[in-house]
């Protein structure tokens, strides 16, 4: 099928220096050819514009490419722009508008929102608001099948663009920017974003616009901020860029994942947004009512009923495999250090922690010699599940909440190890983004999967794998295929970014003598006894 290719640039802040710019663009077409249009993000107007200005307005002289700016952001250049629904400036030069989309000949459509976040109600000329933001998500969400805009257009950078990415330098994106153009980025799913204001370059890393394992592929986002025309220290200031309408895309074209795509940096913020249910095509299922499994070739998908190929019979009680040699974490073992245990039920027991992270670190194990999570009978998994609402209950009342995490590699005997956080501290997102962050970093693709899965749900018995689980459920899982960090789950913990205990990250380096041991065991035994069901049972 016939497909338009679109030729364009973007650029930063003009701030005036029209004959800079426009000079750059015509040796840019002169050397490469033709392009399509300029895109203006950031001020194009400064406080020096006036006299090379006038030549334009009057058309003493002309732009020598289509060219599309957005408005003011400060009271000092709100004169340039008199309508603001958008107008001709002068001949070749466009102001688009507060808000809204444009929509080229070829399809393309392009997202626009002019201004800086209002700090103040109502909102000045120069700024938009929260309402100026949902009326452009909205416009654009209820349109039919709506996937997502071509490009994005914005003068201040997105709030928390650089998490799960590369450095942006000098510029904290933790402070730097807008929420309210987060907030937009994350709903309008642009495949070019751009923004402008900090006087720097950045180009990050393409994003994913989707939840892996719960949504259906979609394409990435490449956001990139430009720096100011004629900037003296060389930084980049003009990006050219081809571009296909998505909506003349093949789907499977457009889906491609990069090999560098990062996780989304606003997924709090879509995890915070009201679900909206669109309508499926006929093509797609609902993701929620399968789990992938991640042995079978990707896609492959199995359903969550449990009534596959005839298994709709309970799970039957299995006997726990015997272990090949000594195990240092079987209850009958005379390997076992029985000084560090705390609590015993029928099926499991709780230990603490040998080098542990904190002195309330502890381990829940199955009595029997199982390797894995995925490996538990039914009784087992029960008591499991029994003894980690009991830990919950028992540090929720002091103030914290537990990451839990298992390593399925390199261990022969299952070991949950379940570490206690301060819930002043950080939130479960921020832990979750600790995990992600660090993961990505050392090339791990950590993936969020649905809270009210199991592990069974994404891996067969026998599959190497790292799971982290928070006590409100969410989960975040990774296939080990090839080599993996045996204390990668300590040192995200005692980073920085959660306890900040970097010394504490490996266990042998914590371990403390056998009557240090011993009193920190009775001292949790002692505060965990109203919590232990074990006693009651």
């Amino acid at each position: 099928s016939y497909r338009v290719v679109s030729r364009r640039l973007a650029c930063g802040d003009v701030e005036g220096r029209l004959e800079a710019i426009f000079g750059r663009v015509r040796a840019i077409q002169a050397k490469s050819g033709r392009f399509d249009m300029l895109l203006c993000v950031g001020n194009f107007f400064g406080a020096t514009s006036e006299a090379e200005w006038a030549e334009y307005r009057t058309g003493a002289k002309k732009a020598p490419i289509p060219t599309f700016v957005l408005g003011a952001n400060n009271q000092d250049t709100l004169s340039y722009f008199p309508d603001v629904s958008g107008c001709e400036l002068a001949e070749n030069i466009t102001y688009l508008g507060r808000r809204g989309v444009y929509s080229g000949c070829s399809g393309l459509q392009i997202a626009y929102l002019s201004g800086t976040e209002a700090q103040q109600q109502p909102a000045p000329a120069h700024s938009f608001s929260a309402k100026d933001v949902a009326e452009l998500k909205t416009s654009l969400l209820s349109t039919p099948n709506f996937r997502g805009v071509d490009i994005l257009l914005t003068s201040p950078w997105p709030r928390d663009v650089g998490t799960f990415a590369n450095s942006a330098g000098e510029i904290d994106t933790k402070k730097c920017g807008s929420k309210l153009v987060s907030d937009l980025a994350a709903s309008l799913k642009p495949r070019y974003h751009f923004a402008a204001l900090e006087k720097v370059y950045y180009e990050r890393l393409p994003y994913r616009n989707h939840m892996v394992l719960q949504e259906t592929p979609q394409h990435v986002t490449r956001f990139i901020a430009l720096a100011d025309v004629g900037n003296t220290s060389k930084k980049k200031y003009l990006y050219a860029f081809s571009i296909v309408p998505m909506s003349s895309m093949d789907p499977a074209e457009l889906v491609k994942q990069p090999q560098d795509v990062t996780e989304n940096p606003y997924r709090k913020l879509r995890k915070e947004a009201p679900k909206s249910k669109a309508p499926l095509s006929a093509e797609e299922e609902p993701a929620c009512q399968f789990f992938f499994d991640l042995n079978k070739h990707q896609g492959k998908k199995r359903p969550s009923d449990g009534k596959e190929r005839g298994d709709s019979q309970p799970k039957q009680a299995k006997k726990p495999p015997q272990p090949t040699g000594p195990c240092w974490f079987c209850l009958a073992s005379p390997e076992v250090e029985k000084h560090l245990v705390v609590s015993i039920g029928t099926h499991c027991y709780l230990a603490l922690a040998k080098g542990g992270l904190s002195p309330d670190h502890v381990l829940i194990l199955p009595i029997g010699h199982y390797q894995s999570v995925v490996d538990l009978s039914s009784e087992v998994l029960e008591e499991v599940t029994k003894y980690k609402a009991a830990l919950k209950e028992f540090f929720r009342s002091k103030g914290k909440r537990y990451v839990l995490f298992e390593r399925n590699y390199r261990s022969q005997h299952l070991q949950l190890q379940v570490i206690p956080v301060p819930l002043d501290l950080c939130t479960s997102e921020d832990i979750k983004e600790a995990f992600i962050g660090q993961a990505q970093e050392q090339q791990i693709e950590l993936l969020e999967i649905p809270e009210h899965s199991d592990i069974a749900q994404v891996a067969q018995p026998g599959t190497p794998y790292f799971y982290v689980e928070l006590d409100t459920g969410e989960k975040l899982f990774h296939r080990i295929r090839g080599r993996f960090p045996l204390q990668f789950g300590r040192w995200v913990l005692a980073s920085e970014a959660l306890l900040a205990q970097p010394q504490r990250a490996d266990w042998r380096q914590c371990a403390a003598q056998r009557p240090e041991e011993a009193a920190q065991a009775g001292a949790f035994r002692r505060e965990f006894e109203p919590f232990d069901f074990s006693l009651r049972d």
